[in-house]
């Protein structure tokens, strides 16, 4: 549970009452749904919120889709209780990337390159009064300015409990050296992206880079993926600051040992957990995730390529550093790598 501030702190433990109040109410759905009080008229034509929907079943159409997502929910939080023992405080920080659908009681903890950009505007066509109707006439900067949304950190700490006890929570994750790929590539080889060569390239050659040309340390634009490699497992990198939400761990931006998910979909089932979503929360009549064609997608033979050029040891160092979203996700270790 997250308890009264302190100061701006608000103190949730990862096997304590918070993990526990969150599992209380999926494990007892009834006795649950009976304590919610003073509910807003929904969208979900049989009255339930889209957790009393998840909870009971109500004979989805989509029953395979909804065994899978089981599987997953119920693989986490085995690999959280083995792995996770330290109790941890939950700040404002680390609630900013739960977006917040308080008229379908949804709660989307948002992954940089896991198509958060499109569920972004999904979320702004649910909770946008009429204001959007289609998805991707939604500008993509537009999808990412501060305030267009909702945060749950913007909430005082009972309405934060509240919506994490009785909102759906979801997340969508990726296999992490795909989404790893995915961000090197956005971020260090587009032209467009100056901001991302000015902050983080320079300092990455300054750091990495023997006998650096000046015009590379002042424009930082042609950073190699193995020098990015380089400055992730560097143990001063995060001395220093964050890593960028782009190449954070999942379970760092998102706390699923702390935060009870309630779906984890997947961007290899994309299309069909983002509908399996929608359908619980009622949604289904106002809007539909957007189909993706994109042709340049990084996939695991692409992911591979990049991987050539580093060695041995730098893979297992990286590997580490990304470990705990391999298994709480039950992603395998990529046949690419030479981690013995």
């Amino acid at each position: 549970m997250i308890k009264p501030k302190v100061g701006r702190m608000f103190l949730a433990t990862c096997v304590g009452s918070f993990f526990i109040l969150i599992l209380y109410f999926q494990n007892n759905s009834r006795s649950a749904s009976e304590q919610i009080s003073g509910q807003n008229s929904l969208s979900v034509k049989s009255g339930r919120s889209p957790l009393q929907t998840l909870q009971e079943n109500d004979q989805l159409e989509q029953s395979a889709v909804h065994a899978t997502l089981q599987g997953r929910r119920g693989l986490l939080e085995e690999t959280c209780h083995s792995h996770t023992h330290k109790r941890r405080v939950l700040g404002p920080e680390d609630l900013r990337h739960l977006i917040v659908d308080d008229k379908h009681k949804l709660l989307y903890c948002y992954v940089p390159k896991v198509a958060c950009t499109n569920w972004k505007r999904v979320m702004m066509v649910l909770t946008g009064e009429g204001r959007y109707r289609e998805p991707l006439a939604i500008p993509a900067n537009e999808a990412h300015v501060a305030g267009n949304l909702r945060s749950l950190s913007e909430y005082t700490t009972a309405e934060i409990n509240k919506r994490l006890r009785t909102y759906l929570k979801f997340v969508f994750v990726r296999e992490p050296f795909e989404r790893l790929v995915s961000a090197y590539r956005n971020k260090f080889t587009r032209s467009y992206n100056t901001a991302f060569h000015k902050r983080y390239g320079t300092k990455i050659i300054r750091r990495h880079r023997a006998d650096p040309q000046a015009e590379a340390l002042k424009k930082g634009n042609d950073v190699s993926f193995e020098e990015f490699v380089y400055y992730l497992v560097d143990p001063q990198t995060q001395k220093e600051e964050p890593f960028n939400e782009h190449w954070e761990r999942v379970h760092s931006l998102c706390h699923p040992c702390l935060i009870h998910y309630d779906v984890v979909g997947k961007y290899e089932t994309l299309a069909q957990d983002s509908r399996y979503i929608l359908k619980l929360a009622g949604a289904e009549g106002e809007v539909k995730f957007p189909a993706t064609s994109k042709s340049t997608r990084t996939t695991g033979d692409l992911a591979a390529k990049f991987f050539d050029n580093i060695s041995p040891f730098y893979q297992k160092k990286l590997f580490n550093l990304y470990r705990m979203d391999f298994l709480l996700f039950n992603y395998s270790v990529p046949a690419y790598l030479k981690l013995r």
